[in-house]
Protein backbone atom coordinates (compact mmCIF):
# COMPACT_ATOMS: atom_id res chain seq x y z
CA UNK A 1 0.00 0.00 0.00
CA UNK A 2 1.37 3.22 -1.11
CA UNK A 3 2.30 5.90 1.86
CA UNK A 4 -0.83 8.68 2.53
CA UNK A 5 1.85 11.34 1.05
CA UNK A 6 1.35 9.67 -2.22
CA UNK A 7 -1.93 8.51 -2.14
CA UNK A 8 -3.20 12.09 -2.13
CA UNK A 9 -1.02 13.34 -4.78
CA UNK A 10 -3.17 15.70 -6.90
CA UNK A 11 -2.82 15.39 -10.52
CA UNK A 12 -4.31 18.06 -11.50
CA UNK A 13 -4.36 21.97 -11.02
CA UNK A 14 -7.85 22.05 -9.44
CA UNK A 15 -6.88 19.89 -6.88
CA UNK A 16 -3.35 21.16 -5.78
CA UNK A 17 -3.32 22.71 -2.31
CA UNK A 18 -1.28 26.11 -1.98
CA UNK A 19 0.34 27.94 -3.97
CA UNK A 20 -2.36 30.15 -5.15
CA UNK A 21 0.07 32.94 -6.83
CA UNK A 22 1.27 30.87 -8.94
CA UNK A 23 -1.31 28.24 -10.31
CA UNK A 24 -4.54 29.84 -8.96
CA UNK A 25 -7.01 31.12 -11.14
CA UNK A 26 -5.29 33.83 -13.97
CA UNK A 27 -1.54 33.09 -12.29
CA UNK A 28 1.36 33.33 -14.12
CA UNK A 29 2.30 29.50 -14.36
CA UNK A 30 -1.20 28.14 -14.94
CA UNK A 31 -1.76 30.45 -17.76
CA UNK A 32 1.59 28.37 -19.20
CA UNK A 33 0.36 25.32 -18.46
CA UNK A 34 -2.73 25.75 -19.46
CA UNK A 35 -1.68 27.15 -22.66
CA UNK A 36 0.36 23.93 -23.19
CA UNK A 37 3.63 26.20 -23.86
CA UNK A 38 6.04 25.58 -20.71
CA UNK A 39 9.46 27.53 -20.67
CA UNK A 40 11.78 25.44 -18.86
CA UNK A 41 11.58 26.14 -14.90
CA UNK A 42 13.03 25.75 -11.50
CA UNK A 43 10.95 25.67 -8.59
CA UNK A 44 12.52 27.32 -5.54
CA UNK A 45 10.88 26.29 -1.59
CA UNK A 46 10.94 24.62 1.53
CA UNK A 47 10.33 20.88 1.30
CA UNK A 48 6.78 19.77 1.15
CA UNK A 49 5.31 22.72 -0.47
CA UNK A 50 4.41 20.41 -3.92
CA UNK A 51 7.20 20.79 -6.23
CA UNK A 52 7.32 17.53 -6.86
CA UNK A 53 3.79 17.23 -6.99
CA UNK A 54 3.41 20.22 -9.69
CA UNK A 55 5.80 19.07 -11.77
CA UNK A 56 3.95 15.45 -12.45
CA UNK A 57 0.85 17.67 -12.65
CA UNK A 58 2.45 19.60 -15.56
CA UNK A 59 3.53 16.43 -17.22
CA UNK A 60 -0.16 15.03 -16.79
CA UNK A 61 -1.83 18.12 -17.67
CA UNK A 62 0.34 18.11 -21.07
CA UNK A 63 0.92 14.61 -21.74
CA UNK A 64 4.14 14.37 -22.63
CA UNK A 65 6.49 12.09 -21.71
CA UNK A 66 7.61 12.26 -18.54
CA UNK A 67 11.31 11.50 -16.71
CA UNK A 68 12.66 12.27 -13.38
CA UNK A 69 16.21 12.13 -11.87
CA UNK A 70 17.21 12.54 -8.26
CA UNK A 71 20.63 14.98 -7.80
CA UNK A 72 21.33 12.36 -4.97
CA UNK A 73 21.61 9.33 -7.12
CA UNK A 74 22.33 10.37 -10.41
CA UNK A 75 25.20 11.06 -12.38
CA UNK A 76 26.18 12.81 -15.75
CA UNK A 77 26.12 9.26 -17.43
CA UNK A 78 22.21 8.71 -16.09
CA UNK A 79 21.55 12.30 -17.46
CA UNK A 80 23.09 11.68 -21.01
CA UNK A 81 20.78 8.24 -21.40
CA UNK A 82 17.78 10.17 -20.66
CA UNK A 83 18.69 12.98 -22.90
CA UNK A 84 18.86 10.14 -25.35
CA UNK A 85 15.79 8.44 -24.56
CA UNK A 86 14.34 12.06 -24.58
CA UNK A 87 15.38 12.34 -28.47
CA UNK A 88 13.65 9.36 -29.37
CA UNK A 89 10.44 10.28 -27.97
CA UNK A 90 10.42 13.48 -29.90
CA UNK A 91 8.44 13.12 -32.71
CA UNK A 92 7.21 15.37 -36.22
CA UNK A 93 5.90 18.37 -34.33
CA UNK A 94 5.12 16.83 -31.06
CA UNK A 95 6.28 18.60 -28.06
CA UNK A 96 9.70 17.54 -26.27
CA UNK A 97 9.65 15.27 -23.02
CA UNK A 98 9.98 17.18 -19.58
CA UNK A 99 13.08 15.74 -17.39
CA UNK A 100 12.26 16.46 -13.83
CA UNK A 101 15.32 16.88 -11.95
CA UNK A 102 14.42 17.28 -7.92
CA UNK A 103 17.39 18.75 -5.59
CA UNK A 104 18.69 20.34 -8.66
CA UNK A 105 21.18 22.10 -6.24
CA UNK A 106 23.30 18.93 -5.67
CA UNK A 107 24.00 18.57 -9.34
CA UNK A 108 27.82 19.39 -9.52
CA UNK A 109 28.66 21.99 -12.91
CA UNK A 110 29.97 19.02 -15.01
CA UNK A 111 26.25 17.60 -14.31
CA UNK A 112 24.44 21.05 -15.49
CA UNK A 113 26.75 21.22 -18.59
CA UNK A 114 25.63 17.96 -19.15
CA UNK A 115 22.24 19.28 -19.11
CA UNK A 116 22.95 22.68 -20.99
CA UNK A 117 23.08 21.65 -24.36
CA UNK A 118 19.68 19.59 -24.30
CA UNK A 119 17.79 22.59 -22.93
CA UNK A 120 19.43 24.61 -25.15
CA UNK A 121 18.10 22.68 -28.36
CA UNK A 122 14.81 22.09 -26.49
CA UNK A 123 15.31 18.34 -26.66
CA UNK A 124 13.26 18.57 -22.96
CA UNK A 125 11.85 20.81 -20.78
CA UNK A 126 13.69 20.98 -17.53
CA UNK A 127 11.62 21.33 -14.26
CA UNK A 128 14.05 21.28 -11.26
CA UNK A 129 13.94 21.22 -7.78
CA UNK A 130 15.08 23.36 -5.24
CA UNK A 131 15.20 24.07 -1.58
CA UNK A 132 18.54 26.17 -1.93
CA UNK A 133 18.95 29.67 -3.92
CA UNK A 134 19.26 28.95 -7.15
CA UNK A 135 21.39 31.73 -7.87
CA UNK A 136 23.78 30.38 -5.70
CA UNK A 137 23.71 26.94 -6.92
CA UNK A 138 22.75 26.40 -10.86
CA UNK A 139 25.60 27.78 -13.17
CA UNK A 140 24.22 31.12 -15.04
CA UNK A 141 24.20 29.38 -18.49
CA UNK A 142 21.29 27.14 -17.01
CA UNK A 143 19.20 29.53 -14.79
CA UNK A 144 19.45 32.08 -18.46
CA UNK A 145 17.62 29.75 -19.96
CA UNK A 146 14.96 29.07 -17.22
CA UNK A 147 12.54 30.85 -15.52
CA UNK A 148 12.40 30.62 -11.82
CA UNK A 149 9.02 30.36 -9.81
CA UNK A 150 9.49 30.75 -5.74
CA UNK A 151 6.89 28.64 -3.77
CA UNK A 152 5.76 30.06 -0.25
CA UNK A 153 5.25 27.97 2.37
CA UNK A 154 2.12 26.08 3.01
CA UNK A 155 -0.12 28.35 4.81
CA UNK A 156 -2.13 27.02 8.09
CA UNK A 157 -5.60 27.14 5.99
CA UNK A 158 -3.67 25.21 3.05
CA UNK A 159 -2.45 22.53 5.89
CA UNK A 160 -6.19 22.30 7.79
CA UNK A 161 -7.53 22.07 3.94
CA UNK A 162 -5.32 19.32 3.47
CA UNK A 163 -6.06 17.08 6.19
CA UNK A 164 -9.73 17.27 5.99
CA UNK A 165 -9.64 16.54 2.12
CA UNK A 166 -7.57 12.97 3.19
CA UNK A 167 -9.90 12.58 5.92
CA UNK A 168 -12.85 12.83 3.43
CA UNK A 169 -11.12 11.49 0.28
CA UNK A 170 -8.63 9.05 0.89
CA UNK A 171 -9.83 5.41 0.19
CA UNK A 172 -8.26 4.06 3.54
CA UNK A 173 -9.11 6.53 6.24
CA UNK A 174 -12.97 7.47 5.01
CA UNK A 175 -13.31 3.72 6.40
CA UNK A 176 -12.17 4.60 9.79
CA UNK A 177 -14.83 7.65 10.82
CA UNK A 178 -11.96 9.72 12.08
CA UNK A 179 -12.79 13.64 13.47
CA UNK A 180 -10.36 16.08 13.72
CA UNK A 181 -11.34 18.08 16.78
CA UNK A 182 -7.53 20.00 17.37
CA UNK A 183 -5.25 20.96 14.54
CA UNK A 184 -2.52 22.68 15.96
CA UNK A 185 -0.69 19.71 16.81
CA UNK A 186 -0.41 18.19 13.35
CA UNK A 187 0.34 21.31 12.36
CA UNK A 188 3.36 21.89 14.48
CA UNK A 189 4.93 18.49 14.41
CA UNK A 190 4.67 18.55 10.06
CA UNK A 191 6.55 22.39 10.73
CA UNK A 192 4.38 23.33 7.40
CA UNK A 193 5.62 20.46 5.22
CA UNK A 194 2.90 18.70 3.90
CA UNK A 195 4.52 15.30 3.29
CA UNK A 196 5.37 15.08 7.35
CA UNK A 197 1.45 16.24 7.84
CA UNK A 198 0.26 13.29 5.88
CA UNK A 199 3.14 11.35 7.60
CA UNK A 200 1.94 12.38 11.05
CA UNK A 201 -1.89 12.06 10.43
CA UNK A 202 -1.09 8.76 8.91
CA UNK A 203 1.16 7.66 12.68
CA UNK A 204 -2.07 8.58 14.14
CA UNK A 205 -4.83 6.82 11.59
CA UNK A 206 -2.64 3.81 12.11
CA UNK A 207 -3.10 3.01 16.12
CA UNK A 208 -6.48 3.09 15.83
CA UNK A 209 -8.39 0.31 17.92
CA UNK A 210 -9.88 -1.95 15.88
CA UNK A 211 -14.23 -1.12 15.43
CA UNK A 212 -13.49 2.10 16.73
CA UNK A 213 -14.07 5.60 16.14
CA UNK A 214 -11.15 8.23 16.13
CA UNK A 215 -11.27 11.74 17.18
CA UNK A 216 -7.89 13.24 16.78
CA UNK A 217 -6.55 15.70 19.44
CA UNK A 218 -3.54 17.81 20.21
CA UNK A 219 -2.96 15.42 23.15
CA UNK A 220 -3.18 12.87 21.03
CA UNK A 221 -1.26 13.38 18.33
CA UNK A 222 1.81 14.96 20.79
CA UNK A 223 1.45 11.87 22.83
CA UNK A 224 1.89 9.30 19.57
CA UNK A 225 4.68 11.26 17.98
CA UNK A 226 6.73 11.55 21.26
CA UNK A 227 6.28 7.37 21.26
CA UNK A 228 7.16 7.14 17.68
CA UNK A 229 9.53 9.36 16.89
CA UNK A 230 11.70 6.98 14.17
CA UNK A 231 8.77 6.63 12.35
CA UNK A 232 7.37 10.31 11.59
CA UNK A 233 10.72 11.10 10.71
CA UNK A 234 11.02 9.36 7.54
CA UNK A 235 13.64 12.16 6.11
CA UNK A 236 15.94 10.18 8.33
CA UNK A 237 18.34 13.10 9.08
CA UNK A 238 15.85 15.89 9.94
CA UNK A 239 17.63 18.46 7.77
CA UNK A 240 16.45 21.47 9.07
CA UNK A 241 16.20 20.57 12.69
CA UNK A 242 19.89 19.46 12.65
CA UNK A 243 20.83 22.63 11.20
CA UNK A 244 18.93 24.58 13.45
CA UNK A 245 20.55 22.31 16.61
CA UNK A 246 24.02 22.97 15.03
CA UNK A 247 23.65 26.88 14.38
CA UNK A 248 21.85 27.35 17.75
CA UNK A 249 25.03 25.41 19.54
CA UNK A 250 27.10 28.19 17.94
CA UNK A 251 25.25 30.84 19.24
CA UNK A 252 25.37 29.52 22.33
CA UNK A 253 28.84 28.65 22.88
CA UNK A 254 29.14 24.89 23.27
CA UNK A 255 31.86 23.81 20.73
CA UNK A 256 31.41 20.52 21.63
CA UNK A 257 27.77 20.31 20.63
CA UNK A 258 28.93 22.11 17.58
CA UNK A 259 30.95 19.51 16.13
CA UNK A 260 28.52 16.82 17.01
CA UNK A 261 25.96 18.58 14.93
CA UNK A 262 28.61 19.14 12.15
CA UNK A 263 29.66 15.31 12.04
CA UNK A 264 25.79 14.26 12.46
CA UNK A 265 25.34 15.82 8.85
CA UNK A 266 28.30 15.10 7.40
CA UNK A 267 27.54 11.32 8.03
CA UNK A 268 23.90 11.82 6.71
CA UNK A 269 25.51 13.23 3.19
CA UNK A 270 24.44 17.13 3.71
CA UNK A 271 25.25 19.44 1.07
CA UNK A 272 28.27 21.14 2.64
CA UNK A 273 28.02 24.10 0.78
CA UNK A 274 24.44 24.62 2.74
CA UNK A 275 26.60 23.85 6.31
CA UNK A 276 29.07 25.96 4.89
CA UNK A 277 26.93 29.90 3.81
CA UNK A 278 25.06 28.83 7.40
CA UNK A 279 27.91 29.63 9.19
CA UNK A 280 28.10 32.44 7.39
CA UNK A 281 25.19 34.07 8.55
CA UNK A 282 26.21 32.92 12.20
CA UNK A 283 28.95 34.85 11.50
CA UNK A 284 27.34 38.08 10.78
CA UNK A 285 24.00 37.58 13.14
CA UNK A 286 25.17 35.95 16.35
CA UNK A 287 29.38 37.17 16.68
CA UNK A 288 28.90 40.08 14.63
CA UNK A 289 30.90 42.84 15.91
CA UNK A 290 32.36 41.06 18.91
CA UNK A 291 34.81 39.22 16.54
CA UNK A 292 34.48 40.93 12.99
CA UNK A 293 37.14 37.75 11.75
CA UNK A 294 34.43 35.54 12.20
CA UNK A 295 32.88 36.36 8.90
CA UNK A 296 36.37 36.22 6.87
CA UNK A 297 36.89 32.66 8.78
CA UNK A 298 33.38 31.55 7.82
CA UNK A 299 33.71 32.98 4.27
CA UNK A 300 36.99 31.37 3.73
CA UNK A 301 35.78 28.48 5.01
CA UNK A 302 33.76 28.01 2.54
CA UNK A 303 36.34 28.70 -0.33
CA UNK A 304 38.36 25.97 1.38
CA UNK A 305 35.58 23.51 0.97
CA UNK A 306 34.74 24.23 -2.83
CA UNK A 307 38.39 24.11 -3.69
CA UNK A 308 38.72 20.71 -1.41
CA UNK A 309 35.55 18.78 -1.76
CA UNK A 310 34.67 15.85 1.25
CA UNK A 311 35.95 14.03 2.78
CA UNK A 312 39.32 16.86 3.21
CA UNK A 313 36.61 19.69 3.46
CA UNK A 314 35.46 18.04 6.88
CA UNK A 315 38.35 19.72 8.68
CA UNK A 316 37.99 23.17 8.09
CA UNK A 317 34.19 23.09 8.81
CA UNK A 318 35.70 21.77 12.43
CA UNK A 319 37.95 24.54 12.37
CA UNK A 320 34.83 26.95 11.56
CA UNK A 321 31.97 25.61 13.53
CA UNK A 322 34.93 25.77 16.77
CA UNK A 323 35.92 28.96 16.06
CA UNK A 324 32.47 30.23 15.83
CA UNK A 325 31.28 29.04 18.46
CA UNK A 326 34.27 29.77 21.01
CA UNK A 327 34.24 33.52 19.86
CA UNK A 328 32.29 36.31 21.97
CA UNK A 329 28.94 36.83 20.99
CA UNK A 330 27.11 39.92 19.33
CA UNK A 331 23.91 40.92 17.49
CA UNK A 332 24.14 43.97 17.54
CA UNK A 333 24.37 44.32 13.74
CA UNK A 334 22.00 42.02 13.16
CA UNK A 335 19.03 44.00 15.78
CA UNK A 336 20.32 47.21 13.94
CA UNK A 337 19.24 46.65 10.33
CA UNK A 338 16.34 45.16 11.77
CA UNK A 339 15.57 48.26 13.42
CA UNK A 340 16.26 50.62 10.73
CA UNK A 341 14.01 48.74 8.04
CA UNK A 342 11.09 49.00 10.76
CA UNK A 343 11.96 52.42 10.71
CA UNK A 344 11.79 53.13 7.02
CA UNK A 345 8.58 50.90 7.16
CA UNK A 346 7.22 53.69 9.89
CA UNK A 347 8.48 57.12 8.31
CA UNK A 348 8.08 55.81 4.63
CA UNK A 349 11.68 56.98 2.31
CA UNK A 350 12.13 60.62 3.63
CA UNK A 351 14.36 62.96 1.42
CA UNK A 352 18.26 62.74 1.35
CA UNK A 353 19.55 65.92 3.24
CA UNK A 354 21.12 68.69 0.34
CA UNK A 355 24.24 68.49 1.75
CA UNK A 356 24.83 64.71 1.35
CA UNK A 357 23.24 64.81 -2.63
CA UNK A 358 25.60 64.35 -5.16
CA UNK A 359 26.43 66.95 -7.55
CA UNK A 360 27.29 65.69 -11.45
CA UNK A 361 25.77 68.76 -12.77
CA UNK A 362 25.59 72.66 -13.20
CA UNK A 363 21.71 72.76 -11.96
CA UNK A 364 22.05 70.53 -9.22
CA UNK A 365 25.00 72.45 -7.71
CA UNK A 366 22.57 75.71 -8.16
CA UNK A 367 20.00 73.94 -6.22
CA UNK A 368 22.41 73.08 -3.26
CA UNK A 369 22.62 69.65 -3.88
CA UNK A 370 26.28 69.28 -1.76
CA UNK A 371 26.15 72.16 -0.40
CA UNK A 372 27.95 72.91 3.07
CA UNK A 373 29.55 68.99 3.12
CA UNK A 374 32.45 68.96 4.58
CA UNK A 375 34.58 66.06 3.52
CA UNK A 376 35.89 64.32 6.67
CA UNK A 377 39.71 63.55 5.81
CA UNK A 378 40.33 67.00 5.43
CA UNK A 379 39.94 67.50 9.80
CA UNK A 380 41.58 66.49 12.43
CA UNK A 381 41.16 62.97 13.31
CA UNK A 382 39.34 62.39 9.45
CA UNK A 383 36.14 62.98 11.67
CA UNK A 384 33.49 66.53 11.35
CA UNK A 385 30.45 66.75 12.88
CA UNK A 386 27.70 66.82 10.26
CA UNK A 387 24.01 65.14 10.13
CA UNK A 388 23.60 62.44 8.10
CA UNK A 389 20.25 61.17 8.79
CA UNK A 390 17.53 63.06 7.30
CA UNK A 391 16.04 65.70 9.93
CA UNK A 392 12.71 64.08 10.78
CA UNK A 393 14.72 61.32 12.31
CA UNK A 394 17.63 63.08 13.66
CA UNK A 395 19.17 61.33 16.76
CA UNK A 396 17.67 57.99 16.39
CA UNK A 397 19.69 55.20 17.44
CA UNK A 398 19.70 52.10 15.48
CA UNK A 399 23.29 50.43 16.87
CA UNK A 400 23.54 49.78 20.53
CA UNK A 401 26.64 48.16 20.90
CA UNK A 402 26.79 44.80 22.88
CA UNK A 403 28.87 44.37 26.35
CA UNK A 404 31.75 42.75 24.57
CA UNK A 405 35.50 44.41 24.92
CA UNK A 406 35.74 45.01 21.34
CA UNK A 407 32.12 47.05 20.51
CA UNK A 408 32.57 48.92 24.70
CA UNK A 409 35.66 49.99 22.56
CA UNK A 410 34.11 50.98 19.35
CA UNK A 411 31.50 52.85 21.89
CA UNK A 412 33.56 54.98 23.44
CA UNK A 413 35.58 55.69 20.02
CA UNK A 414 31.78 57.08 19.24
CA UNK A 415 31.22 58.69 21.96
CA UNK A 416 34.73 60.54 21.70
CA UNK A 417 33.56 61.67 18.12
CA UNK A 418 30.04 62.64 19.32
CA UNK A 419 29.82 63.61 22.52
CA UNK A 420 25.86 63.54 23.76
CA UNK A 421 24.53 62.71 20.58
CA UNK A 422 25.45 58.83 20.62
CA UNK A 423 23.81 58.08 24.37
CA UNK A 424 23.32 53.99 23.54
Amino acid sequence: MQPLAERMRPTNLDNYIGQSKLVGPEAVLRKAIESGNIPSFILWGPPGVGKTTLANIVANQLKRPFHALSAISSGVKDIREVISKAKSQRFFDQPNPILFIDEIHRFSKSQQDALLGAVEKGVVTLIGATTENPSFEVIPALLSRAQVYILEHLSKDDLIKMVDHAVENDEILKKKKIKVEEYDALLRFSGGDGRKLYNVLELVSNFQMPGSSLTITNKHVTHLIQENLAIYDKGGEAHYDIISAFIKSIRGSDPNAAVYWLARMLDGGEDIKFIARRMIISASEDIGLANPNALLMATTCLQAIQALGMPEARIPLSQTAIYLATSPKSNSAYMAIGTALAKVKEVGHLPVPLHLRNAPTKLMKELDYGANYQYAHDHEGNFVELEFLPKEISGTDFWQPSDNPQEQKTKSIMKGYWKDKYQF
